[in-house]
């Protein structure tokens, strides 16, 4: 009598209720010895078997027997009565269905205890598999079982199928299951693998030395952020989680390190929202001997290739929008920006101070009391172009005010050799030749000070160390942040920087 083949996941069932029943199946195995055995050990993989083998005919396989060894999660149970039963399992090594490979168990051929232990194996179990790698009627390769282990048990039960985790939150809070169930995040972490590869590739062939640098400061640097505070007890001292680590890593400079970078993790007690995470990860580098506009070309250079070696071209789509990394990245000023994305103020009002801060109070902008006219104008930036920046644009010379690391243009009074990149209406990189004149940014310094003072949270402190780093000499230089994860975002068509972060951080758990 043939038995209808049945899909364990279709059996819906209260979670209670099945995790009771898996932990009494747990039992059962704990009291004869063999839960969670730990002397199994895989020699293939499904992604590669297919590779391989996917090809070769029925005929092909029969004639010459492939024998494997193999373990992964068992995603899916077709049984036939007590005599044959399908199964399939996933193991790590492909984002896409490769990684899964069905396995056929026969009572003849797999043994009696073998297939009623199957029988009673849920949905989540790992399992190991010996056999021979034959094809179905319908050409699918498959493994003929002739060993079959338990090596985990799954107390769980998996999400249904055909849903995975609807809900976003949980994806985010349950990411462990989330990869499970998805192809798509599994290919979102493997492209941002191969993306961090090809940086750190590319940045050693160019000479680069990646090094490594405090993430606990006595002094936030680096940026302008609001950083998280902590205490050392050993040393009874206030520190902080770097906000960056360019500082130190000018300081390297410093010692005669000419190219330096640095893959960090950074952390800014700010707001959450889809572009930031109060965790995130930064590749910052500088080199001496250059300026801005060789960093602009390096920086160009860097992505691009990164965009190619996750993503396979430079021709992205975001949102279902094209974004064209391959072509040369656009180049335009603060005033330049406003004049074409926000075309209708007059070059008289864009430089006059008391229009600019009249014109911010109607996007809600209150000015700082400090804010000369460089800083009124990034602001009206931010407020009317920077969200129409879609192709790759670095906007170039920023006010003196707002860049207290940056080297000073010579041409240009009140402009220094800064840049910043956007890409899709959002800021991806940040750069500029380096201030290397210690005097000039001790008064920088000096004027963040007086901008704290005045009620500005994330303007920086005074770093007396630096300053000391500084009057030793350091070479002329530039730099350069590329923020990672909104990278990864583009490169990996993602609305959502959790989307590309492993574990984001979320509001406790209720």
């Amino acid at each position: 009598m043939t038995t209808d083949i049945v899909d364990q996941a279709a059996q819906p069932a209260d979670e209670n209720k099945i995790i009771a029943e898996r932990r009494a199946k747990l039992a059962a195995l704990r009291e004869k010895g063999v839960a969670f055995p730990n002397d199994f050990r895989p020699q293939h993989k499904a992604a590669a078997l297919h590779a391989e083998f996917g090809d070769k005919t029925r005929e092909e396989l029969e004639a010459n027997p492939v024998a494997v060894v193999l373990a992964g999660r068992m995603m899916l149970k077709r049984e036939a009565g007590k005599k044959a039963a399908f199964a399939t399992l996933q193991d790590a090594s492909g984002a896409r269905a490769d990684g899964r490979i069905q396995i056929y168990a026969t009572l003849d051929l797999t043994g009696a205890a073998a297939m009623e232990a199957l029988h009673h194996y849920d949905l989540g179990d790992i399992l190991g598999v010996e056999g021979t790698l034959f094809k179905t009627k319908t050409d699918e390769l498959t493994v003929k079982v002739t060993t079959l282990r338990l090596i985990t048990k799954s107390l769980r039960p998996l999400p249904d199928k055909f849903h995975g985790l609807a809900d976003q939150e949980t994806k985010y809070r349950q990411r462990y299951v989330d990869l499970i169930m998805s192809e798509e995040t599994r290919r979102t972490f493997k492209a941002r693998t191969a993306a961090m590869s090809s940086i750190r590739r590319f940045m050693e062939e160019n000479d680069f030395m990646e090094v490594e640098t405090p993430m606990l400061h006595a002094i936030p640097g680096g940026a302008a952020a609001k950083p998280f505070v902590t205490h050392h007890n050993a040393l009874d001292m206030e520190m902080f989680l770097r906000i960056a680590p360019e500082l130190y890593l000018k300081r390297l400079v410093v010692g005669g390190f000419d190219r330096v970078f640095e893959v960090n993790r950074n952390f800014r007690n700010e707001g959450v929202s889809p572009r930031h995470n109060p965790e995130f990860t930064m590749m910052e580098f500088y080199a001496a001997y250059t300026d801005y506009q060789w960093i602009m070309n390096f920086t160009e250079a860097v992505i691009r290739r990164a965009a190619v070696d996750a993503h396979g071209t430079a021709q992205l789509t975001y949102g279902g929008r094209e974004l064209d990394l391959s072509k040369p990245f656009h180049r335009m000023t603060i005033v330049e920006a406003i004049n074409k994305y926000a075309p209708g103020y007059s070059h008289e009002q864009l430089h006059d101070m008391v229009f600019l801060k009249a014109e911010l109070q109607k996007f809600g902008v209150k000015p700082f009391a400090t804010s000369g006219l460089g800083s009124l104008q990034l602001s009206l930036f931010e407020e009317t172009a920077e969200a129409q920046l879609w192709e790759p644009t670095f906007i170039v010379d920023y006010p003196a005010e707002v860049s207290p690391l940056a080297r000073a243009s010579d041409t240009a009074p009140g402009i220094t050799e800064r840049f910043e990149l956007f890409m899709v209406g959002r800021e991806i990189a940040n750069g500029f030749s380096e201030l290397n004149d210690a005097e000039d940014q001790s008064a920088r310094f000096l004027a963040q000070v007086a901008a704290k003072d005045a009620g500005d949270e994330e303007a920086m402190f005074y770093d007396a160390d630096y300053i000391r780093a500084l009057e030793y000499g350091m070479p002329p230089a530039g730099g350069c942040g590329i923020g990672i994860d909104r990278l990864i975002m583009l490169i990996t068509d993602s609305p959502n920087i959790r989307d590309v972060i492993l574990f984001p951080h979320l509001r406790r758990e209720e």
